[in-house]
């Protein structure tokens, strides 16, 4: 699986948890870090476990192992970084405040309006 289905597969995951305002990024042009950043909102800090734990498990079921995990006895954000993906699960507040999407508007952002309910 190459990175792009990957962060398919991540929205997709975040999707059915009903994770907010999916955004997914390819930063690979512009950065080294990784090639794509995955960036949702959860309504509550369950909510945000929830959808961290779902991305977790359906990439795992895929044979893709998080490589690290940033924030998740926090209760406002949660990273997966899986090395070419990288997955941020805020919470609205965290999201306004660290407002990645600003920080990365140089990417190329992928319209997933098609893939996620």
């Amino acid at each position: 699986m190459n990175s792009y289905e990957q962060s398919i597969l991540t929205a997709k995951a975040i999707s059915s948890k009903k994770g907010l305002n999916i955004k997914l990024i390819e930063i690979g042009d512009i950065s080294s870090l990784a090639d794509y950043m995955v960036i949702a909102t959860g309504t509550s800090s369950t909510h945000v476990k929830a959808i961290a734990d779902e991305v977790e498990y359906q990439l795992d079921e895929a044979g893709i192992s998080v490589s690290h995990i940033e924030g998740y006895r926090s209760n406002s954000w949660i990273l997966l970084d899986y090395v070419d993906v990288i997955v941020h699960i805020f919470s609205d507040e965290a999201r306004e405040f660290y407002d990645l999407e600003r920080l990365w508007q140089d990417g190329k952002e992928i319209d997933v309006s098609d893939i996620v309910d």
